[in-house]
């Protein structure tokens, strides 16, 4: 067989594996793992796969190797395994590569640094987070507007744009149709989209590896860099100081920023001086609280989307019930239009009542987690501030071990949402504090009433 025709067949190998692969994954893991991936030779039972980056070699090879080899067995049964290696810009021989399979150890190359893409280290998107899928009113009309021009603009039109709202309420659905819309409009533009956790892990385990320099590299060669949820970085100390460089470089090249998070730049607890200001240079644009009429219209775009004919009242119902949390106000549609479907139903008030009876009766005593720091910072004669302290004095992580295990147990908040609200914990000390509170009930009955106690007037 011809070289053309080798390499022909080989493609059409590939491609059969691509479809297959994306088939079982996804459209949005296939564009960011699977698509930049291009196959080198096939040789001797082997299939050389090579890929932009080491960190996109390393997520290939612990999520996708053995799945690739699987399929690729299943259109050539030739093929014994897949390596997995980095191409780098300047061409070297198959031979040559520094490739790595799930059987083999690394081999240090000396390669030029290899282009840095979305594709490789940012989350996948939402492709249902567009503007079109939007629902705009007046709570949420400017950080729509702002979150539009910085899309479309040509060129950086005020850094950073930051935007704030509690959870559920369509920051990160701006989010990611900035990112999306970026992307369709101008593909050449290297976007990335991660959360303020990711981050804080991506540079922490570049200190371990003493790799910071690749890191830097990482960051500050973006032409759009979008962090979500950037409260989480407050109190980390050699994180802040890392994305106030990163911050500062972007800015300085002309490279747009985009962060949200769930206070104004101003209110973050444990966030520098200098960043705060920076955080505030830009444009700042709150969500507020969505407004029943909102909160209709957004139902009325999910059941057209649904394609099914839902009643006005249940609609009405709904919007007037669910008022916190836009995320919990579709996801309730969604299980009465599901329920509906499976068991052959008609949507109706009753049955809707029937369906979303627990998330109801959790809407109609909804408690927050500030109300609950309050309450219990009352009782234990305690500043409220201290609730997100680093303080670890008895008299004081005592009562906020109470506050986090009431906030666990009277809200619907994730274990990782209660820990930033006190002081940016995490979610293992929530849940050393949940197994603590507990634990004290069951052998001190004066504690257990003053738990109690509590419950009963943050549920009445």
């Amino acid at each position: 067989m011809t070289s053309d025709r080798t390499e022909a067949y080989n493609e059409e190998h590939w491609n059969e594996v691509c479809e297959s692969l994306r088939g079982e994954i996804g459209e949005a893991a296939y564009q960011s793992w699977v698509k930049p991936m291009a196959v080198r030779a096939v040789t001797n039972g082997v299939a050389r796969i090579s890929v932009p980056t080491r960190f996109m070699r390393d997520w290939v090879i612990a999520h996708y190797a053995d799945r690739l080899g699987d399929l690729w067995g299943t259109v050539d049964s030739t093929i014994e395994r897949v390596d997995i290696s980095v191409q780098s810009d300047r061409s070297v021989p198959a031979s040559d590569e520094a490739t790595l399979s799930p059987s083999q150890p690394e081999r240090k190359t000396h390669t030029a640094t290899p282009e840095i893409s979305y594709t490789t280290i940012s989350a996948p998107l939402d492709s249902r987070y567009t503007f079109e899928n939007f629902v705009v009113g007046k709570p949420n009309e400017f950080a729509y507007a702002a979150a539009r021009r910085v899309a479309e603009a040509p060129s950086v039109p005020f850094n950073p744009l930051f935007l704030y709202g509690g959870v559920g309420l369509g920051k990160t659905h701006l989010m990611h149709a900035i990112a999306l819309h970026i992307r369709n409009q101008d593909p050449k533009r290297t976007v990335i989209y991660m959360s303020a956790e990711k981050f804080m892990y991506r540079f922490i385990r570049a200190l371990k590896e003493q790799n910071t320099v690749d890191f830097k590299d990482m960051f500050r060669n973006v032409d759009v860099l979008m962090i979500d949820d950037v409260q989480f970085i407050g109190g980390k100390g050699a994180t802040q100081e890392e994305f106030f460089h990163t911050f500062n470089a972007l800015v300085d090249q002309g490279r747009q920023i985009v962060l949200s998070a769930d206070k104004s730049p101003s209110d973050l607890e444990g966030m520098e001086e200098r960043l705060q200001s920076r955080l505030n240079s830009g444009l700042v644009a709150d969500i507020h609280a969505t407004t029943f009429e909102l909160r209709l219209g957004i139902l009325q775009s999910k059941a057209e989307q649904f394609n099914v004919e839902v009643p006005q009242k249940m609609l009405e119902f709904l919007a007037h019930k669910i008022t916190a949390n836009v995320r919990e106000l579709e996801g309730a549609l969604n299980r009465v239009v599901t329920h509906s479907q499976l068991v052959g139903r008609e949507i109706s008030l009753e049955t809707t009542q029937e369906v979303l009876h627990d998330l109801l009766r959790a809407n109609d005593r909804r408690v927050t987690i500030e109300e609950i720091q309050k309450r219990v910072a009352s009782h234990f004669n305690i500043r409220t501030s201290d609730m997100h302290s680093a303080r670890r004095a008895r008299s004081v992580a005592r009562p906020r071990q109470v506050a986090m295990y009431l906030a666990k147990q009277l809200t619907a908040r994730s274990l990782p949402e209660i820990g930033r609200k006190f002081g940016g914990r995490d979610h293992t000390t929530v849940m050393h504090a949940v197994k603590k509170v507990d634990e004290l009930r069951e052998c001190d009955s004066s504690f257990a009433e003053d738990v109690e106690l509590l419950r009963r007037m943050l549920e009445g």
